[in-house]
């Protein structure tokens, strides 16, 4: 078994208002530090064989179809 991580992220020139309302409440509690926040989702996948090529290319086209719209975001795959 193998597990297939897909994080994706707004893509850079996308405004993230969340990931902006984060920062300012971190502002507020006291991390000044923090200069910007950017929001995303993780999705673990599990695959019932190895994580080959092939498998990571349909992984791909999972996150290309289901996981991400490509509009406004893009994905990076990496295994756990």
């Amino acid at each position: 078994m193998a597990r297939i991580v897909v994080d994706v992220m707004l893509r850079k020139e996308i405004h993230d208002p969340q990931g902006e309302a984060i920062a300012s409440a971190a502002h507020r509690l006291g991390f000044g530090q923090v200069l910007g926040v950017r929001q995303g989702k993780r999705f673990e996948v599990e695959l019932s064989g190895p994580a080959d090529e092939a498998a990571l290319a349909r992984v791909a086209e999972l996150a290309g179809e289901l996981l991400a719209n490509q509009v406004i975001e893009e994905f990076t795959l990496h295994e756990s």
